[in-house]
């Protein structure tokens, strides 16, 4: 009987894990739209503002879920780091081809192997030895032949996938004494004092265009969460992971429908490359997307 009830929890965790790879599609889409009219800090802010004003009524009425093992700090430093990726990640989808920059931020499970080796001294066996030299071949056609070859957008998008990657690695110690709930809501509410800091320099008030932009972007930036994190509540990562690679062929649909991007055939041949990779990273260490 158990499992029966394990086998059609999945594919309710399928579903609701396609549901976040739109959802992060269109985050992805909402950030070219704003076509570089807000700086990506003053993103980053109004990003972590609507989604805690989501958040709110579910802290007010389950209070439990602000109880941590962790100290305020520990929390603060892997916001941190999330404030700094989603920056990295806004900046790239700004400048550059959507498809080509989605295609990069999946090297993030390669570099928590790589992370995991050289920190945490774990020694990969041949699967993710391959899945590392698989994601970077990826890399390297998209970058390489390409005309525009390795521009400030790649570049932001390996710094993205980088800092991810650490999240993820934070997250493997801080996961084992706190609920991902509680991580999600933690990290949330101190990512909005963090990032009005660090946006005050750049502040200038969005227009209502973009501040509408803003609010749907934090509705659907919470949501995802919210749905991959109840995936993975359903079913191992193994099986919701590879729902996330819906990611790409929906930017690229985006990027070609409203903003007239082709997809370059080394980009296509680099994404399916790194997809592999990063989905035999995900099935051997069993990586939790985090957003």
């Amino acid at each position: 009987m158990h499992a029966v009830e394990k086998g059609e929890r999945v594919p309710a965790a399928v579903l609701f894990a396609v549901g976040a790879a739109a959802l992060a599609a269109s985050d992805a889409v909402i950030v070219r739209a704003l076509d570089g009219a807000v700086h990506p800090f003053v993103i980053a802010f109004f990003r972590a503002l609507f989604g805690a004003i989501v958040l709110l009524p579910i802290v007010v009425l389950r209070p439990k879920v602000l109880q941590s093992t962790h100290t305020l700090g520990q929390h603060g430093i892997r916001a941190l780091f999330k404030l700094f990726a989603m920056v990295a990640f806004f900046a790239a989808f700004s400048m550059g081809p959507l498809a080509d920059v989605t295609a990069i931020a999946f090297m993030s499970p390669i570099f928590v192997v790589l992370g995991a080796a050289v920190l945490l001294g774990e020694r990969p066996g041949l699967s993710m030895l391959f899945a590392v030299v698989a994601g970077f071949c990826g890399a390297m056609v998209i970058v390489g032949p390409s005309p525009s070859g390795f521009t400030l957008a790649i570049g932001l998008a390996f710094a993205g996938a980088l800092l991810q990657a650490a999240i993820q690695l934070i997250l493997k110690s801080m996961s084992r004494g706190d609920a991902t709930s509680t991580l999600v809501v933690w990290n949330l509410l101190l990512t909005v004092p963090i990032s009005l800091v660090l946006a005050v320099p750049f502040f200038a008030m969005p227009g209502n265009r973009e501040l509408v932009l803003l609010a749907v972007q934090g509705v659907v930036g919470t949501s995802c969460m919210g749905l991959m994190t109840h995936a993975m509540s359903l079913a191992p990562a193994s099986i919701v992971a590879p729902a996330d690679f819906l990611r790409l062929p929906l930017v690229a649909v985006g990027g070609f429908a409203l903003f007239n991007e082709t997809i370059a055939l080394t980009t296509m041949v680099g994404a399916v490359l790194i997809c592999l990779a990063a989905l035999i990273a995900a099935r051997s260490r069993g990586v939790k997307a985090s957003n």
